[in-house]
């Protein structure tokens, strides 16, 4: 270093006209000194209002909106913490919305650490707002009118603010407009900093979401000697469109607000609620009330570890929402006893509640519908991606004997799959996919369902401690059509339907009737008679086809009697009108010859005989009579039993 130190002693020009300076170069320090003098002169005698039109034209040009400085500009440089204080700001809206400014604040105080802003650091000891006035619109195409750099996509990851050591708020009024969900918001802000009690942050709104009132309330502490390693506390309480959230936590780096962590609850009458609140479109659902952790990592929202109930279920899992330019919400949901009454109100049947509002009752479905009849909201699926992933480990006892649930859902710009559809009964099962295209305001869906092994005393009751009918169902349902409720597809759709029993008992009593035995069936009917026939096979195969399912098979073949029917049934009516026709493999004495019918509506058909035909028979008998002999009149209700088995197989696997 000493040998360094001589040699630029010895050779160096500028350091050997710094300490024998010639007079050009008293001459150049000279200049330095007085153009220094003069800049800071002028800088101290700089009337600063002469920059407010020249700042207000550049902005404007650069945003596309009319910023304007109205009153007076003071700067403070010569200071560790240069000021500046700004009267009259005034921002403009964009071009769709120039009638309405985005700001208007009376007055603005702002200082910067000269020291940090040296190293490359912003750190404010004040920033103050008098009077500001803020207005922020959302419009239903997305456009936000607080964007001033539209073109600029919005990642989502929140405010990211230099250090602000004091804050203040004085008499702030924020209006905000999201036209996509009918929400309007009037809330008076103040920051103070005093140390009496009302010091510290609140924002208190008070609006209206789809003509329902709402209310907003965030609280903070006094935004005084606020450091990043000090976690700012606040607490947020929400309540409109009969739903409250309500969420304690902190800020873990004050004024960086796309990272915090919280407590929440959120409860209400429908879980589809929260939408108007949170732009999340979630199912409709029986009152529910969740409690869990709500943590925030730029554009990513997670509420975890929640547990709560829905209904009369519980329910805990995950939910993750990221944000950015298209919503993606994925979760894991999980229930240990599900009742099966608060799935129905998921798919769409209407709940009732007390007057509170917390208790349920089971689903009803209006209008004595079977199929709810709810609308499905596509406008809300085409603004978001997603994933859902659902088991129920157990279920409450249930007309259906469901025992266990397990659902999957994946959503990707405005189609909706499910898969797997799964329901596990006592005995059997019900799986399946379905495919719901949301693109259009009215949805196209595609279904396809398979039942296992279902058992058939589940869908006919014992009677007198004696099942009727006992075996095994296999079923499927492959569908397609428009509808925006299950109610509306299912009276549009096109495809098949069918349902198939491979073998299995039934009461000889009944199997005598199928064929109208009035000797052999009401005897053993009248008597108490236990005994079973055996059910070869029952086929019931339908084509399906603007919402009509008309048969195409219709097979019941016992050991005793072969039975065939036709007819259809109106999923848009909910009704059916079938005809069976039976035939006895064995003579029998008295039997009718008459068709049994079911008709009317599919949640009470009606069982009967055609009496009709009954008639014919009779007048028969009695033509017999009067030509004959009395007694050839009986040869009317006599049946050879000429009947033969079907053709089990062929009939099983076309219904497949």
């Amino acid at each position: 270093m000493r040998t360094w130190r001589d040699w630029v002693r010895d050779n160096d020009p500028v350091y050997a006209a710094a300490r024998r300076p010639g007079a050009a170069e008293k001459w150049a320090a000279g200049v330095v000194l007085v153009v220094a003098a003069a800049i800071v002169l002028f800088l101290a005698l700089f009337d600063w209002n002469m920059l407010r039109g020249p700042i207000g034209r550049w902005a404007s040009v650069k945003y596309d909106r009319e910023i304007a400085l109205t009153g007076d500009l003071d700067v403070n440089l010569f200071s560790w913490t240069p000021s500046a204080v700004v009267r009259g700001l005034k921002i403009g809206g964009p071009g769709w919305a120039r009638d309405r400014n985005t700001a208007d604040v009376d007055e603005v105080q702002a200082s910067v650490r000269l020291r940090k802003l040296l190293a490359g650091q912003v750190e404010m000891p004040l920033l103050s707002f008098t009077r500001p006035r803020v207005v922020l619109i959302s419009t239903k195409d997305g456009r936000k009118s607080w964007q001033l750099n539209p073109n600029k996509p919005d990642n989502g990851e929140g405010l990211n603010l230099p250090v602000i050591q004091q804050l203040v708020i004085k008499d702030g009024q924020l209006t905000f407009e999201e036209q996509r969900r009918g929400l309007t918001l009037e809330a008076a802000v103040n920051a103070r900093e005093a140390s009496s009690g009302q010091a510290g942050f609140v924002l208190d709104g008070r609006g209206d979401v789809r003509g329902a009132a709402m209310t907003v309330r965030i609280v903070g502490g006094p935004f005084i000697n606020i450091r990043r390693d000090r976690p700012y506390r606040f607490e947020a309480d929400v309540t409109g469109a009969d739903s409250s959230l309500v969420a304690k936590g902190a800020i873990t780096r004050p004024f960086d607000l796309g990272r915090f962590d919280a407590t929440m609850t959120i409860q209400g009458r429908n879980m589809s609620d929260l939408y108007l609140l949170t732009g999340v479109a979630l199912p409709s659902t029986p009152p529910y009330r969740l409690s869990g952790a709500l943590n925030r990592d730029r554009r990513v929202w997670t509420f975890k570890d929640f547990d709560g109930r829905v209904g009369a279920s519980d329910l805990s899992g995950e939910v993750k929402v990221q944000s950015g330019q298209r919503l993606r919400v994925d979760a894991d949901l999980t229930s240990r006893r599900l009742d099966i009454d608060d799935l129905a109100a998921v798919l769409g049947a209407r709940t009732r509640t007390n007057a509170a509002g917390t208790d349920t009752e089971a689903p009803v479905l209006v209008g004595g519908k079977l199929l709810p009849d709810a609308k499905l909201q596509t406008e809300r699926l085409q603004t978001m991606d997603g994933s859902l992933s659902y088991r129920a480990g157990s279920v409450k006892a249930n007309a259906f004997d469901v025992r266990q649930v397990n659902l999957g859902a994946d959503l990707k710009d405005g189609i909706l799959k499910l898969d797997p559809i799964s329901f596990d009964f006592n005995r059997g099962a019900l799986n399946g996919t379905a495919r719901i295209d949301a693109t259009k305001d009215t949805p196209y869906s595609t279904v396809d369902l398979r039942l296992a092994g279902y058992p058939l005393e589940s869908i006919i009751p014992a009677r007198n401690g004696s099942a009727p009918v006992t075996g095994r169902a296999l079923g499927r349902a492959k569908l397609e059509g428009p509808g925006a409720s299950i109610h509306d597809f299912a009276a549009a759709s096109k495809g098949s339907l069918s349902l198939v029993v491979p073998n299995g008992k039934m009461r000889a009593a009944f199997a005598e009737l199928l064929g109208i035995n009035a000797s052999a069936g009401l005897l053993k009917l009248l008597s108490g008679d236990q005994s079973e026939s055996q059910i070869r096979c029952a086929v019931a195969d339908f084509n399906v086809s603007g919402g009509t399912a008309t048969a195409r098979t219709f097979v019941i073949d016992t050991d005793v009697v072969l039975a065939q029917g036709k007819g259809s049934i109106n999923l848009g009516a909910e009704t059916m009108n079938l005809r069976i026709e039976g035939e006895s493999k064995k003579p029998r004495l008295l039997r009718l010859w008459a068709p049994i019918t079911v008709s009317g509506p599919l949640t009470a058909p009606k069982v009967g005989v055609d009496v009709g035909s009954v008639v014919s028979q009779g007048g028969l008998a009695g033509l017999l009579g009067a030509v004959v002999a009395p007694v050839t009149a009986l040869f009317a209700f006599v049946d050879p039993g000429l009947a033969e088995d079907a053709d089990c197989g062929r009939l099983i696997a076309n219904a497949r």
